[in-house]
C-alpha cells in the first residue's frame, strides 16, 4: 500500500510539500518504532504528522474504523520469581513451598483489574507462563511467573506495576516466602491526536463514504510500536477492513491470509491524505 502510494505520489508530483514514507521494521516484540524514533527519524526527516495504518479483521473491507484517543494499549511484561525453601513432597513442613505462593498469587492478581482499578478503566494482567520444579516428588525452591499487562493510560500503567509487587511481595510473605520482581515497560498505549484523526477520517470518509468509517470504536488490548511515533510527533493510526466474503482469521493466527483485495484502497488512502494536507 505504501509503496504503491508512493509510486504514485513520486510520478504525478500533485502536492506541494514533502512527504516521508516511513517503513517500519520489527514491529513484533522488539519495537521497530522505538529503535526509529531513538535512532533520530524526526530528527532527520522532519514531520508535522505522521500516519499509520492496519489492516483489520472483524471490519468488512472497504470500511476504516478510527477514535480520538486510544486505538492500542500499552504493554507491559512482568516476570515474578517466588523463592522458597526446597524439600521432599512428603515432607512439606520441612520446607517453604513456593506453589502455595503462586497459586494464590495468581488470583491475586486478578483483583488489580477488577478491584484496585476504577471500573471506567481498562485493564488486563494475564498470566502466560509458570516454571518450576523438575521432579513429581520434590518441592522446588522457587518458581517463576511471567506475563503481561495492558492498558490505555500512564496514570493505570504505573497503578498496576505498584499494585502488582504489593500482590506479590504480601501474599509470598505471609507463606514465608519471599517474590522478586521485575517490571518491564514495553510499547506505550497507541493514542490519536485530535487534529491528525479529524483529517484521517475526512480522508477515509472521501474515498469510501460516512457510512464506511466507524468512529468511537472498542480500542484493542492489543499493542502497537508505531505508538513510539505517535508519542515524538502527532498523528493517527486507523484500521482498514480484511474481512471478504467470508470473516478472515484473527491476526496471529496460523490460518490468517491477508486480503490482497484492500492493497488499492489502502493505497488510495494514504494518496488522498497527502492530497488533501499538501495540497
Amino acid at each position: 500500500m505504501l509503496l504503491g502510494a508512493a509510486k504514485y505520489l513520486a510520478r504525478e508530483r500533485n502536492f506541494k510539500g514533502t512527504v516521508h514514507f516511513i517503513f517500519q521494521p520489527a514491529e513484533e516484540n522488539e519495537g521497530g518504532g522505538r529503535a526509529m524514533v531513538e535512532d533520530g527519524l524526526f530528527t532527520r526527516f522532519p514531520c508535522d504528522a505522521v500516519y499509520g495504518m492496519h489492516n483489520w479483521p472483524g471490519l468488512q473491507a472497504g470500511k476504516f474504523a478510527i477514535n480520538h484517543g486510544p486505538m492500542m494499549a500499552a504493554l507491559d511484561t512482568f516476570e515474578i520469581q517466588v523463592q522458597g525453601r526446597g524439600s521432599h513432597a512428603a515432607m512439606p513442613d520441612q520446607g517453604i513451598d513456593p506453589f502455595i505462593s503462586v497459586a494464590q498469587i495468581v488470583l491475586g492478581l486478578q483483583t488489580i483489574p477488577s478491584r484496585v482499578l476504577s471500573a471506567l478503566d481498562s485493564a488486563v494482567v494475564s498470566v502466560t507462563q509458570i516454571h518450576g520444579g523438575d521432579a513429581m516428588n520434590v518441592i522446588p525452591d522457587s518458581v517463576v511467573i511471567r506475563g503481561t499487562a495492558r492498558c490505555f493510560s500512564e496514570s493505570v500503567r504505573a497503578q498496576i506495576e505498584e499494585s502488582l509487587r504489593t500482590v506479590c511481595e504480601s501474599i509470598s510473605k505471609a507463606h514465608r516466602a519471599t517474590a522478586h520482581v521485575t517490571y518491564k515497560r514495553g510499547y506505550p498505549p497507541t493514542v490519536n491526536a485530535v487534529g491528525p484523526a479529524d483529517k484521517a477520517v475526512a480522508t477515509a470518509r472521501a474515498l469510501v463514504g460516512d457510512a464506511n468509517v466507524q468512529l468511537g470504536v472498542r480500542p484493542s488490548m492489543a499493542s502497537e510500536d508505531f505508538a513510539f511515533m505517535l508519542q515524538a510527533c502527532p498523528g493517527a493510526y486507523i484500521w482498514l477492513g480484511a474481512d471478504g466474503s467470508a470473516p478472515s482469521k484473527p491476526l496471529h493466527n496460523p490460518r490468517y491470509d491477508f486480503n490482497d483485495d484492500t492493497l488499492a484502497l489502502g493505497a488510495a488512502y494514504w494518496v488522498n491524505l497527502v492530497r488533501s494536507q499538501l495540497a
